[in-house]
């Protein structure tokens, strides 16, 4: 098989797709780091502390409710009318609740209107971030040469790991250099406005960006919208369906667990202290940022299940790892958590396998169904789940990402591979792609 390799152009195109990535989950996930001041300003003073926090954190988890409604309604949009204009859509409709936030009056000047008008900009947020992801990887894959896909599909995976480092970056420089009063007073406010003015950075730079040869030849052949996509998806692709709702299980584990509420569970269960955690978290969410480049490029030379099994086995042990070392060795924490955070890096594994389980002509349908609701599920059930595990066992966070991480191994193994999921000129070429892929897996 002759060899593509990635232009210029395209390289210019994936770069511009992972910086507006970045930008989009810094609005999502910034949320989460300051839920403790939002509980504070957004209910009634007289609440009972965890009822509040409880509020907040409910309000969180609406955006991820959400996910479903707008990936699907999106997602068909995407498979109908073309990925460039719903990819750049789901960005504006991010950027416009992230900038009302950071405006938004709180409960002591508007009072039960203040939560309520949070709720519904979060519902916003979770409709956007339910197109952005999967449209991400749809549009990238389509735009590299099949045999770069893993590459691409990696590189916007690390702008979107990028969005949650530099939002975990902004909240530690928030904290370091103003009191809790002054937060509270109004520099809260500061992380939604920077993101607001993010956001319509990155829907400029989307304009730039060009609709997928792709779909360009879908459109050509007028092989769109025959057909409802998302009822063809449930029709005929049970098993892409089926691969893509475990391993996004593995990817919820891998991001929720490890990166996000691990140096909450460490700090309460080990006595850690709030900077070294805060420190290691971060190194591990760039280290997380590098690998998933790395891994997604390695799936190009060696092939997928070359690649993932391993790399799954690795992070099911790690996680083990990280538990065992703030245990018995806290002074590890550092080295062992970037050590974790990279074999985290994982997690780029389950789009390659959407990618390529769904056809053309309902892929952006097929991955966002498949990947909006098994997140809404799973990222919903898996913080209250592992809090729970923590207090029968203090490895039960381990346990739970180990079990996850085996479980994205089989679907590796089981997932069905489309005829075409690159940008592949003819169906030759496209044949022989999937042909030389199958042979490589198959060792």
């Amino acid at each position: 098989m002759h060899t593509q390799e990635i232009t210029k152009s395209q390289i210019h195109i994936l770069w511009l797709a992972s910086l507006g990535g970045a930008l989009e989950f810094y609005d999502f996930v910034i949320f989460v780091f300051f839920t403790g001041i939002l509980g504070k300003l957004f209910f009634s003073a007289g609440t009972v502390e965890w009822i509040r926090q409880l509020q907040t954190f409910g309000i969180f988890a609406v955006g991820y409710f959400a996910r479903p409604l707008g990936g699907v309604v999106m997602a068909h949009f995407g498979d109908t009318l073309g990925r460039k204009r719903v990819f750049t859509l789901s960005i504006f409709l991010m950027a416009i609740p992230t900038l009302l936030i950071g405006v938004l009056p709180t409960y002591r000047s508007i009072g039960v209107a203040a939560p309520v008008l949070l709720i519904l900009l979060r519902v916003l947020q979770g409709i956007a971030i339910g197109g952005e992801a999967p449209g991400g990887w749809v549009f990238v894959a389509e735009h590299a040469p099949a045999n770069r896909n893993g590459f691409a599909i990696g590189l916007l995976t690390s702008g979107l790991s990028a969005g949650i480092f530099l939002g975990s970056l902004v909240a530690a420089i928030l904290a370091a250099t103003f009191t809790s009063a002054q937060l509270e007073a109004g520099v809260w406010r500061l992380p939604f406005l920077i993101g607001g003015m993010f956001g319509f950075g990155a829907l400029l730079l989307r304009r730039r960006l060009s609709e997928t040869p792709v779909f360009q030849e879908i459109r050509v052949r007028a092989a769109a919208a025959r057909e409802i996509p998302l009822r063809a998806v449930l029709r005929g692709h049970g098993a892409a369906i089926i691969a893509s709702v475990i391993s996004t299980w593995t990817l919820t584990a891998g991001i929720v667990v490890v990166i996000l509420i691990s140096p909450a569970l460490l700090q309460g269960a080990f006595h850690l202290p709030l900077k070294s955690t805060q420190f290691a978290n971060l190194a591990a969410t760039a280290a997380l940022c590098l690998s998933t480049v790395a891994l997604g490029a390695a799936t190009d030379r060696f092939g997928l299940r070359r690649v993932a099994i391993p790399a799954l086995i690795l992070l099911a042990g790690g996680s083990y790892a990280l538990y065992i070392c703030v245990a018995y060795l806290p002074s590890l924490l550092f080295p062992v958590y970037v050590a974790v955070g990279f074999l985290t890096g994982a997690v780029v594994f389950t789009p390659i396998i959407m990618v390529r389980a769904f056809p053309p002509q309902v892929r952006y349908s097929g991955v966002s169904f498949s990947y909006n609701v098994a997140y809404a599920v799973f990222g919903g059930l898996t913080p209250p789940l592992v809090a729970w595990l923590i207090h029968v066992s203090r490895l039960g966070p381990a346990g739970y990402v180990a079990a996850a991480s085996i479980a994205g191994a089989v679907a590796v193994l089981i997932a069905p591979v489309a005829r075409a999921y690159g940008a592949i000129n003819s169906d030759e070429s496209s044949t022989k792609v999937l042909a030389l892929e199958t042979a490589v897996d198959a060792h």
